[in-house]
């Protein structure tokens, strides 16, 4: 009959042929994914990462976890990015077209309700101003209570609806920071595209879309005061992410500027100097191009996951397929 052997903790006969070895790793890693996201969906973050760890050490069947090859750390001049064909201002400096174009627009087809509603009932000089008092009430209120939540929503939604560039450049961002994270050691614990969809599933205002991770680890260390070299390395990437695909795939990037403010905020919170945070991020920036341009066929499939709003395991199952070991 011949030796059984084990191999990734199945037992695998000798005469099966390498496809159907795969074949069984996918299967296995998929029901242990399946756990992590009963772990996750219940809120236990740390049991999740221990099982994403344990599969990564054991088993080996998550070998791209925290896996990514990265550039030295050193100061790089800006002249240096450029020759590696990256344009920091392009890239830092994102200013949302879209949803800027759709709240003119929105502003001005209410100034022009107003006007035209003014002349067809014919309102006084006195209803109009409790009317614009009014509008003015509730803009106030959005921003204090909700952080301009309300507003955005509604601009989000309807950018979603009409504008197919802005819908794909969202889904870009996204899983531009699920990717980073991932291939940096960082678990993903969800993720969403629109306003709407964080809405719904946080029930709350105040929350935006975007990808949320596992970072306990993280917020242990900054509570301590003492953030280490390699946590603030992986947060600078995975910060920095979304800007960096959103400028490799349509020159420049739209969306992101919560998440360089998010990142110069830490970086002034750690007493960092003007020259050594523009050495952190500059190295940031090209150590995230590096790792984003090895692995674009990795994040085009992930991004194809997110759309249909598969799982976190789902989506970390389809890195591992997507990348070769000797690639990482």
């Amino acid at each position: 009959m011949g030796l059984v052997v084990y191999h990734s903790g199945l037992l695998i006969h000798p005469r099966f042929k390498p496809s159907k070895i795969k074949a069984f790793e996918s299967v296995s890693r998929l029901q242990a994914l399946e756990r992590v996201d009963e772990e996750l969906t219940k809120g236990n973050e740390r049991a999740a990462l221990s099982i994403v760890k344990e599969l990564q050490g054991k088993s080996g069947a998550l070998r791209c976890f925290g896996a990514a090859r990265q550039v030295p750390q050193r100061l790089y001049s800006l002249d240096e990015l450029r020759l590696n064909g990256i344009d920091p201002s392009s890239l830092l400096s994102p200013v949302d077209t879209t949803l800027g174009s759709i709240e003119r627009n929105l502003q001005f087809t209410a100034l022009l309700g107003g006007l035209s509603a003014w002349v067809a009932f014919g309102f006084s000089q006195l209803q109009v101003l409790i009317f614009s008092v009014g509008l003015l009430f509730l803009w106030s209120v959005d921003l204090v209570s909700f952080n301009g939540g309300l507003g955005n929503l509604v601009l989000d939604t309807i950018a979603h609806t009409l504008s197919k560039k802005y819908h794909n450049r969202v889904i870009q961002h996204e899983a531009g920071h699920f990717l980073m994270a991932y291939l940096l050691g960082v678990l993903p614990r969800g993720y969403t595209l629109s306003s709407l969809e964080a809405l719904q599933k946080e029930g709350s205002l105040n929350v935006q879309a975007g990808t949320a991770f596992v970072d306990f680890e993280f917020l242990e260390e900054v509570n301590m005061g003492r953030v280490s070299s390699q946590m603030l390395n992986r947060f600078s990437c995975i910060a920095l992410a979304g800007v960096a695909t959103e400028y490799l795939s349509f020159g420049c990037a739209e969306g992101g500027l919560a998440d360089i403010n998010q990142l110069d905020g830490l970086l002034n919170g750690l007493g960092f100097t003007q020259k050594k945070a523009d050495s952190q991020v500059r190295w940031a920036v090209l150590n995230t191009i590096f790792i984003l341009r090895r692995h674009e066929g990795a994040r085009s499939k992930l991004a194809e996951a997110m759309t249909f709003g598969k799982s976190v395991g789902f989506c970390i199952d389809t890195i591992e397929e997507a990348i070769n070991v000797e690639d990482i």
